[in-house]
């Protein structure tokens, strides 16, 4: 059977497009802007990690040019139109998804619960409705406010007191929600002192949920397989994702498209609704711009996609010993229009306030030339005035030979 064919640089502007990466970094930096910004990437995975800003900044501002935190913190905070909650891992999300996180609550009730038992012998389970208790009638907590009387351990998440994992418990079941981050450190309340009523008693029924998860991905990655489907979001199963495929293409709702992929990888069949090709024709290029990326940014979260598609291979190496990294502890992919042409090492030293540039490695292949390295000079500037940094110091021997993959 022969499928409608997708070419490599229309699916990459299909992706770019539907992240909010195939136009220009204007406008949508605060309010109902950066609501819809969200909204449309479907959101923003958050990280300790701060380099240079923490990834949810990142992520917004390579975005929107004016975007700056407290744009974001307004939107939580006070408007109440975003809330924090798990994907595959700590997101921003809008808040009129809520109701949809009810099916994965009620999943990890029982999923955490076996899962957690072998490292906390299950006290955190006792300790729930006391940490429930305590929250209800005193208000708001942190991690810092429960269990004081319990030994506190110096590890990581393993090594959390049992208090501390009934919060998280807590937390990942819905009964508690964010109401704050001070500083980084998370504050939580009662669901529904946090949550706008009406969301807060909807239940869509599974099927419902599995149909907004699997839809709401497909529009987003805009083709896809189900494994992918299922990854976004992480919150339906695979198998749910492969029956959802299966009955939207036999009620004609998607299709099947051969998608070539970056050179070295074979093409690939994927879903997307009808006419992709057509809608992929008809996007205007994404600008020429230079723009630097967080390591979390959502063309990116998924690191077997975006190698496949953009032909660029990335990996974290925070854990790496320092003798056996290939880049650095936490470096930036650096996107030039539709194409990922690099990785840039630098840090917000921000005691002297300056962004302080170690090593740029372009991507093999790659073209040197005075615009190309001007377009990153401005994008560094850029990020630099971000950052809060006044100055930009580039290491001498910063522009580095690409390695080969």
């Amino acid at each position: 059977m022969r499928y409608a064919h997708l070419p490599n640089p229309l699916a990459r502007r299909l992706f770019l497009a539907t992240h909010g990466l195939g136009e220009g970094p204007v406008g949508r930096g605060k309010g109902a802007g950066l609501l819809a910004l969200i909204g449309q990437i479907g959101f923003v995975q958050i990280d300790s990690i701060n380099t240079v800003a923490r990834a949810h900044h990142m992520i917004l501002a390579a975005r929107s040019r004016s975007y700056r935190p407290e744009a974001l913190r307004a939107l939580m905070e006070r408007d109440r139109a975003l809330f924090e909650h798990w994907t595959h891992d700590a997101s921003i999300i809008p808040v009129a998804d809520f109701p949809h996180w009810r099916l994965r609550f009620a999943r990890d009730r029982a999923r955490l619960v076996e899962r957690w038992t072998g490292w906390q012998d299950a006290g955190f389970v006792q300790k729930s409705d006391g940490v429930l208790a305590q929250i209800a009638a005193q208000g708001p907590v942190s991690s810092g406010d429960v269990g004081t009387d319990e030994a506190r351990g110096k590890g990581g998440w393993w090594d959390w007191h049992p208090s501390k994992a009934a919060l998280e418990y807590l937390w990942r079941v819905g009964e508690i929600s964010v109401l704050r981050r001070d500083g980084f450190t998370k504050v939580y309340d009662l669901t529904e002192r946090v949550i706008p009523a009406a969301l807060c008693a909807a239940t869509p029924e599974p099927e419902a949920t599995i149909e907004w998860a699997c839809a709401g991905a497909l529009e987003r990655l805009g083709c896809a397989s189900a494994g992918e489907i299922a990854r976004f979001w992480n919150a339906v199963t695979p198998d749910e994702a492969r029956a959802w495929c299966s009955a939207a293409l036999a009620r004609g709702e998607i299709e099947e498209v051969e998608v070539a992929m970056a050179p070295g990888h074979a093409p690939r069949r994927a879903f997307a609704r009808p006419g992709v090709i057509a809608r992929a024709e008809a996007l205007a290029p994404a600008p020429g711009m230079v723009r630097i990326l967080s390591p979390f940014d959502p063309v990116l979260r998924d690191r077997a996609r975006a190698e496949r598609l953009f032909g660029f291979h990335y990996r974290i190496e925070v854990f790496v010993p320092e003798p056996k990294r290939r880049y650095g502890y936490y470096v930036f992919p650096v996107l030039e229009g539709e194409r990922i042409i690099g990785r840039i090492d630098m840090k917000a030293v921000r005691a002297e306030g300056v962004l302080r540039v170690r090593a740029f490695w372009p991507e093999v292949g790659l073209r040197p030339s005075r615009a190309r390295a001007e377009r990153l000079e401005v994008a560094v500037k850029r990020m630099a005035g971000f950052a809060g940094c006044e100055s930009v110091d580039y290491e001498p021997g910063w522009r580095r030979a690409p390695l080969a993959p």
